[in-house]
């Protein structure tokens, strides 16, 4: 059994603990965390299997993790436990009695010789030193007395404190490992859409994207509504860093999207031969327009892809959700008959790939097209965010104790002689022992003369 102890005592434990955790939050700062799978694969290929086999790519939450943050608090209390009775005893149950050799081998002390009772030179050195700003305890004897004065005694447990606020913060670390998540809520305006673990819903009333005048994003706006029980509870406004909280969910503006299901284009239908004809039509996907020509009365666009690229079995694709390459797949009917078909790309405006089994004189350029927006929102719950907040303001707390709140200690043995009183004096301080040692000899002097 005291092997275990020692175990996990041991600041070599500790370290190795922090080191790996350290090591681990690289990773997970690396690697993104909680993205769908379809992420992951198109991001890492066939690595992407194996990320999510080690718990990489949800490694917060992890069992591994968790695992690692339950033994360091372990190894907290444990080494908490062994150092805090000493300490404890020695900051608020100290022995009032002390030796005269044992202050003499101090290297701050005092010897020199009070004409005057033991009795009386007890007490004015005790009020001397309460005026001081020490909490002074003294024992009386027939020949001897004893006096121990204090001050900043919390200042012994300022690592304690640390340790405590250190075992908070991973409780709070290991209550949101367990029972936290965040997820990402797509929403058009209008769409309305439920917090998973909770009682209630959010509308996107309205979604705007502001620009810099160089075309940057400088702000995504989404004007939600918060719905429960089929009424509306709240409206506000969430952008980058303006979270809305309620009831411990918390709803984060992460971006936007584009949503190519239902684009609407706009296509330039020119002659070869004729370039004073031009025609411009707008249609979305599935939709026909007229073209009016005696070869091609109408064209339609049976599907847009926004980043084209040929995959596997030279199928059409879109590599991405970003317009980098947008084409589109325009049809060209004569009546009820199709007598074309061909991709046609924003970016090659002279490149067309068109199937005919009529000849035609007209060419199609693909002039713009516009998806609609729409907000993506984070929602989080982190139910260990308080023992967290608790945890680090601890922290803080035993930091500035162990500090700047150092501790001092001044011990005096009074003995009766044949003429006079005999005074040995000696103190301690933890640290800032050059300002300690010049307040202890402005403190003999004046014991001195007094």
């Amino acid at each position: 059994m005291r092997s275990v102890w020692s175990f996990f005592a041991s600041v070599k434990l500790a370290i190795t603990l922090l080191i790996i955790l350290a090591f681990a939050a690289v990773v997970g700062t690396l690697i993104p965390q909680g993205q769908a799978p379809a992420f992951y694969a198109a991001r890492y290929g066939s690595l992407a299997g194996v990320l999510a086999g080690l718990q990489l790519t949800g490694l917060y939450h992890s069992g591994w993790y968790l695992a690692l943050l339950f033994f360091l608090a372990l190894n907290t209390v444990v080494c908490t436990l062994s150092r805090l009775p000493g300490k404890w005893r020695r900051a608020f149950g100290p022995s009032v009695e002390s030796e005269p050799a044992a202050l003499a081998a101090l290297r701050v002390r005092s010897r020199f010789g009070k004409n005057a009772p033991v009795e009386e030179v007890r007490k004015s050195f005790a009020a001397a030193l309460v005026s001081h700003h020490y909490r002074v305890q003294s024992r009386a004897g027939e020949k001897r007395s004893h006096i121990l004065a204090q001050k900043r005694r919390l200042g012994w447990l300022g690592s304690d404190i640390v340790h405590l606020g250190l075992l908070v913060v991973i409780c709070g670390g290991i209550v949101s490992g367990l029972a936290g998540f965040r997820t990402h809520l797509e929403l058009a305006e209008g769409q309305t859409a439920g917090v998973p673990r909770s009682s209630f819903e959010v509308r996107l009333d309205r979604f705007e994207t502001e620009y810099y005048p160089q075309g940057m994003v400088k702000a995504w706006k989404s004007t939600v509504t918060v719905v429960e029980g089929g009424a509306a509870v709240l409206t506000r406004t969430i952008q980058v860093n303006r979270p809305l909280t309620y009831k411990g969910f918390t709803l984060y503006q992460t971006g936007y999207g584009l949503s190519w299901d239902r684009p609407t284009l706009e296509i330039a239908v020119r002659k070869k031969n004729d370039p004073g004809f031009v025609r411009t039509v707008r249609l979305g996907v599935g939709e026909k327009a007229a073209v009016d020509d005696a070869d091609v009365t109408q064209i339609s666009v049976t599907r847009f892809v926004p980043d084209f690229v040929i995959g596997d079995g030279s199928q059409v694709e879109t590599r991405s959700e970003e317009p980098n390459n947008p084409s589109a797949l325009v049809e060209g009917w004569r009546g009820p008959e199709k007598i074309f078909s061909g991709w046609i790309f924003a970016n090659y405006p002279d490149f067309e790939t068109m199937h005919s089994g009529t000849t035609t004189d007209l060419s199609f350029v693909l002039k713009s097209f516009h998806g609609s927006e729409f907000s993506v929102l984070e929602a989080a719950r982190d139910p260990g965010a308080d023992l967290i907040w608790t945890g680090c303001f601890l922290v803080t707390a035993g930091i500035f104790l162990a500090f700047y709140w150092p501790p001092r200690e001044i011990r005096i043995v009074l003995d009766e002689g044949r003429e006079r009183t005999e005074v040995t004096a000696g103190g301690l301080a933890s640290k800032g022992r050059e300002g300690f040692l010049a307040e202890f000899e402005s403190l003999m002097n004046s014991l001195r003369r007094s």
